[in-house]
């Protein structure tokens, strides 16, 4: 109304408000005290299993229903029959079932039968003791449950015991089988066996076992094979030595060059044994000496043990006769001499017995030292006259000429023994006259030989 009442502020014009495209929801409203509400729990849907039993029930019934009535047909047709025949018919038999116990489950499957059982009891008796005795079963089954079950209500057929002697046994067959899986390949064994198989890196060798060997192509030979196959064509047999036993795949590796070292061992003993003289060639030369072949093994000879050891070089590719100083195939270690290969030459063509001559190069004490021609025979101060002696110089005297009997060698160790007092017709011959004794010493060593012989024979 005009001039009455406070004045209003001027009110800005009105304009439509634009339509939201979605309506905004209104906001929770929440309780005093700002507590959320509370949320009910979702919904379950409940399932009856009442009614899914009796389903299941219904139609087992109805199954039930379709089996009598497809027995009490088959009863039918099986009376039609035996009356074309002539036959009787057969009495109707009504289908017995199990009734289903009225406690259910808990009462159908009675587990306080088998409280105090052992696992013995729930086996039943042993089925050797019910083969090895009468027939049947022999002892009481425990029943399970109250009636126990219908198969522990029959009897068991009898089983007939049986011997040994009833089966067919043949021992030659059964030894055959247990060589055949014997086991081979026992590390450090020698054994025999057919090429199978090469390949580039080695060579297959079959030694009898369940897998064949393999021998490394390093392991083949004692020198370098340039081409396997050649070398070990198929069917080629060959002589190995087992290396390492057999794998999880039972194979072994074998190799032909650790068993030709081995045998080149044994005979370069032999040899020393023997004191033979050997013939090498130089290969190779250092500081110390040279080197050789022997035997496929390598040998060394210093240069305190050469000939020519002032000019060693130069003897590359010479052949020279040596003999063994050290021989150890544990270390490998094969030491050989030239200066004593001289004098094991001439050990091989003396022998026991023989009358030697030579000169007397030094005296000692205990007797004197004889050069025989490139070896030293030892005449020992017993040896040299059945008489007293008050100076071996009464006899010999250093650079004499003397006659002497051979009574003992040893090439290994180098020794020589000989003796003048045999050459004597009566003891002490020789201080009276040893001019007469070493001219007549040919005729006396032939007497001295049969002396000897006869010895040998009473001490065997």
């Amino acid at each position: 109304m005009a001039g009455s009442g406070t004045p209003q502020p001027p009110q800005p014009p009105t304009r439509p408000q634009a339509q939201s495209p979605r309506p905004t929801p209104p906001a929770p409203v929440r309780p005093a005290g700002g507590q959320a509400p509370v949320r009910k729990p979702p919904q379950v849907l409940a399932i009856n299993r009442r009614e899914e039993q009796d389903r299941l029930e219904r139609e087992a019934t109805e199954a039930r229903a379709a089996a009598d009535a497809a027995l009490q047909r088959a009863a039918e047709l099986e009376n039609a029959a035996r009356a074309a025949r002539g036959e009787e018919p057969l009495a109707p038999v009504a289908p017995q079932r199990p009734a289903r116990p009225a406690g259910g489950d808990a009462e159908l499957f009675d587990m306080g039968a088998l409280e105090g059982l052992t696992m013995a009891d729930l086996l039943g008796p042993d089925d050797s003791k019910r083969r090895g005795g009468r027939g049947g079963t022999t002892g009481s089954a425990k029943s399970f449950g109250a009636g126990g079950s219908a198969a522990e209500s029959q009897p068991r057929a009898a089983v007939p015991s049986r011997t040994v002697d009833e089966f067919d046994f043949d021992e030659e067959a059964f030894l055959a089988a247990l060589d055949e899986n014997e086991f081979v390949g026992s590390t450090g064994e020698v054994a025999k066996g057919v090429v199978v198989g090469v390949e580039s890196d080695g060579v297959y060798v079959d030694i009898g076992g369940k897998a064949p060997g393999f021998m490394p192509k390093k392991e083949a030979a004692l020198g370098v094979i340039t081409n396997l196959k050649e070398r070990f064509p198929r069917g080629l047999e060959v002589e190995v030595l087992v290396t390492r036993e057999q794998n999880a795949d039972g194979m072994v590796t074998v190799s032909a060059r650790a068993l030709a070292l081995r045998q080149s061992w044994e005979k370069v003993r032999q040899l020393e044994k023997e004191g033979k003289v050997v013939q090498v060639k130089v290969n190779g030369f250092n500081r110390g000496g040279v080197t050789a072949d022997l035997e496929g093994l390598r040998g060394f000879i210093p240069r305190s043990q050469l000939q020519e050891g002032e000019n060693h070089e130069a003897l590359v590719g010479k052949t020279l006769g040596v003999v063994f100083l050290e021989v150890n195939p544990e270390t490998r270690k094969l030491v050989l001499s030239e200066k004593k290969a001289a004098s094991a030459a001439l050990f091989q063509n003396l022998e026991v017995g023989q009358l030697v001559e030579g000169q007397v190069v030094a005296v000692k004490p205990y007797g004197l030292f004889v050069d025989l021609g490139g070896v030293s025979g030892l005449l020992h101060q017993s040896s040299i006259s059945g008489g007293q002696l008050r100076d071996l110089r009464e006899v010999f005297d250093h650079g004499d000429r003397v006659k002497a009997l051979i009574t003992e060698l040893d090439p290994s160790r180098g020794r020589i023994a000989l003796n003048t007092a045999l050459l004597e017709g009566q003891p002490g011959e020789l201080l009276i006259d040893k001019e007469k004794v070493m001219a007549e010493a040919t005729d006396r060593a032939n007497r001295a030989r049969n002396v000897l012989r006869q010895q040998e024979q009473n001490a065997g």
